[in-house]
């Protein structure tokens, strides 16, 4: 089951729904990460072939992806401007 690319994608749409539900960014990786194994799943090739003979390989492939692509949402989105601000050093040091 975890080879069908549309159970992949169906998880991606669950997830990126999950994330308007409760916004921040959290889910946003994990539905891209999600969306592209579902992808690869969907246009095949060698990759998707050896990610198919794997349950694990195939969760290490998608908490990657999640992870670059929660890095990129990251630098792409940044830090929000309401965020508080934590002061490393004192003026009065100086």
């Amino acid at each position: 089951m975890w080879m069908l690319w549309w159970v992949w994608l169906a998880g991606a749409l669950v997830l990126a729904i999950l994330e308007v539900l409760a916004p921040g960014f959290i889910l946003l990786g994990f539905a891209i990460g999600a969306a592209i194994v579902g992808i690869l799943f969907g246009v095949g090739g060698p990759f998707a072939d050896w990610m198919s003979n794997s349950l694990p390989g195939t969760l290490v492939i998608f908490a990657v992806l999640s992870l670059l692509a929660w890095f990129v949402l990251r630098r792409v989105v940044g830090i929000r401007k309401a965020q508080v601000k934590i002061w490393d050093r004192d003026i009065n040091e100086e």
